[in-house]
C-alpha cells in the first residue's frame, strides 16, 4: 500500500513538474515571439566573444548576378551545360554535377566524394549553393575565386582526371559547342579561360530557396514554431553560434579548428602558419539539414551528435578559443536543431540541360 502511494505521489509530482515546465516554455516562447517580431536591429544583442567581427542574421540575399541574368544568359546556359558534361573528365563518366547534384541541394550525399575509377577523395563534397558568398573556396581555402576553383577538380588525378590544356581540343570535336561559345562570347573560340568563366558564372546563379526563417524575417511571424523560435534565441545567445555563423549566409568567411580536424592539416596547407593547423572554412548553415553528412571529412551523420560535441568542447590540439563548453540542456539542443531545420529549405527546382552533340 505504502509502495503504491509513493509511486502515485511520484507520478503526480512528475506530472505537475512537466506541466509547469511546458507552461514556462510557452510563456518563454511568447516573450521571445514579441521580441523577435521586431526588426532585427531591435533584437537583443547576441553573445559574441571579444574581437569577433559579426553581422546580424538577415534574409537570404540575391545572387550578385540576378540583375544581369538577361545579359549573361548565354554564358549561364553554356556554363550549365559544361557543368553537367561528363566528357570533361578523363574517363568520360564524371562531371561537376556528379559531386554537386541539384536534387541533393548541390551535394552528393556521400561521406567523401568518389572520383576517377572509384577513387575515394579525402574530403566531403560541399554544396555550391550561395558559393558566390565565399571569399575563399574549398575546405582549406586554396582558391580565391570560382573561376580558379573550377580548374582544380578537372585537373585532379583523383577527381575528374582531366587536363585543362587538352579540354578545349576535346570540346572543339563536339560540333554543338562552337555555336554555344559563339553565343556566349561573340565568337566560337574555346579556351580554358572561357570554360572556367562559364562554369563560374553559372555557379553564381545557384541560390538557396527562401527558408521558414526568411519568411519570418519578411513579416510572417507564425512561420516558425515555438521550438524554432527558442532555437533562434539560443543560436544568438547561449549557444554562441554567431561567433562563427553570422550574417545572411550564416558564415563568417573565416577558418577555425572546431575539434573535428583529425590528421587533416586544413588551412595550414595553404597558409603554412602553425596557428592554422587543423582549421577549415566556416560553412554556411543555410540548408544545412539538407546537405549532410557534415564536416570536411563527412564523418558526422547526426546533427545532434555534432551539437553535443560543441556543447562539451572536448580539448584537442589547437582548438579555436571560440569553442568552449556551452552547458546546453537536452531540450535546448533539440530547440537548436529545430532552428537549423528552419533555415534549411528544400532544393530549388532545376531542369538539367541537354548536352550538345
Amino acid at each position: 500500500m505504502r509502495k503504491c502511494f509513493i509511486i502515485t505521489l511520484i507520478a503526480a509530482i512528475t506530472f505537475v513538474f512537466v506541466s509547469f515546465t511546458r507552461q514556462e516554455q510557452k510563456l518563454s516562447a511568447a516573450r521571445l515571439r514579441t521580441i523577435y517580431s521586431q526588426s532585427p536591429d531591435k533584437w537583443p544583442a547576441p553573445t559574441i566573444d571579444d574581437g569577433v567581427e559579426w553581422a546580424e542574421l538577415a534574409i537570404l540575399p540575391e545572387s550578385p548576378l540576378e540583375k544581369h541574368k538577361d545579359s549573361l544568359k548565354h554564358i549561364i546556359e553554356l556554363g550549365k551545360i559544361i557543368f553537367f558534361d561528363a566528357r570533361l573528365s578523363g574517363s568520360g563518366k564524371i562531371s561537376c554535377a556528379t559531386c554537386h547534384q541539384p536534387e541533393l541541394s548541390w551535394t552528393d550525399g556521400k561521406e567523401k566524394s568518389i572520383g576517377h575509377e572509384g577513387a575515394l577523395n579525402k574530403r566531403n563534397s560541399p554544396t555550391i549553393l550561395n558559393s558566390w558568398g565565399y571569399k575563399k573556396l574549398f575546405w582549406d581555402g586554396r582558391s580565391n575565386s570560382l573561376e580558379d576553383q573550377a580548374f582544380a577538380p578537372i585537373n585532379s588525378e583523383s577527381e575528374m582526371h582531366g587536363e585543362m590544356p587538352e579540354l578545349p581540343r576535346k570540346l572543339r570535336k563536339i560540333k554543338g559547342y562552337a555555336p554555344l561559345f559563339d553565343s556566349a562570347f561573340g565568337d566560337p573560340a574555346i579556351n580554358p579561360h572561357r570554360i572556367t568563366e562559364a562554369i563560374a558564372v553559372f555557379e553564381r546563379t545557384i541560390v538557396s530557396r527562401k527558408s521558414k526563417f526568411d519568411e519570418f524575417l519578411t513579416g510572417n511571424k507564425k512561420a516558425i514554431s515555438n521550438n524554432e523560435l527558442r532555437g533562434l534565441h539560443l543560436f544568438r545567445t547561449k549557444a554562441k553560434c554567431m561567433n562563427c555563423h553570422n550574417g545572411p549566409l550564416f558564415s563568417d568567411n573565416q577558418f577555425h579548428n572546431a575539434g573535428f580536424s583529425g590528421t587533416d592539416k586544413g588551412y595550414y596547407q595553404v597558409s603554412h602558419k602553425d596557428e592554422d593547423m587543423g582549421k577549415f572554412k566556416t560553412p554556411s548553415l543555410r540548408d544545412v539539414m539538407k546537405t549532410g553528412p557534415w564536416m570536411h571529412d563527412g564523418n558526422q551523420a547526426d546533427m545532434l551528435i555534432i551539437l553535443d560535441k560543441f556543447n562539451k568542447a572536448e580539448t584537442v590540439t589547437n582548438l579555436d578559443k571560440l569553442i568552449t563548453p556551452l552547458g546546453l540542456t537536452g531540450q535546448e539542443k533539440k530547440d537548436l536543431l529545430a532552428f537549423l531545420k528552419a533555415i534549411s529549405a528544400s532544393p530549388p527546382d532545376f531542369i538539367k540541360p541537354v548536352l550538345p552533340q
